[in-house]
């Protein structure tokens, strides 16, 4: 039997990460859909990476709300730190080569046609996830003292 109790990780800031996740999530995942069914013969570089932002959504949404149990913690990690590197290095080639990118993708020019969410969610991820260790999960970051 289940309690009806919200654990303090899905309480406050933790919960609202996690329907910013969720919305991320729908959005890219439906951006990919419609420009791989429509023109991905355009720019199926493009359109590739907006189908893998949606998938490391998907998994870091669920990794999120999963984080308390065993193993989800650490995918939760792997998801948004791959999150930010793709945010990052999708980022940084869209302005520095954009005749690979002249087709956006959700981490194009670091989100900008998502307000930048693309780039500040992930940090807030990895903050959240410092300060929200499950009981016996590994230290997957050092911290210093």
């Amino acid at each position: 039997m289940s309690s009806s109790v919200p654990t303090p990780r899905m309480t406050g800031v933790g919960r609202v990460l996690v329907i910013v996740y969720a919305v991320m999530a729908l959005a890219a995942t439906g951006r990919s859909v419609v420009q791989i069914i429509r023109r991905f013969d355009e720019a199926p570089l493009a359109y590739t990476l907006s189908a893998v932002a949606a998938v490391v959504y998907l998994l870091a949404t669920l990794a999120l709300v999963l984080a308390g149990r065993r193993g989800w913690y650490a995918v939760a990690w792997v998801a948004i730190v791959f999150e930010l590197t793709g945010v990052v290095v999708v980022g940084s080639l869209s302005l520095l080569m954009p005749e690979l990118f002249q087709h956006e993708t959700v981490w194009s020019l670091f989100g900008t046609g998502y307000l930048f969410i693309p780039l500040v969610l992930p940090v807030f991820g990895i903050w959240w996830l410092r300060t929200h260790r499950p009981v016996g999960a590994p230290q997957l970051v050092e911290t210093t003292a």
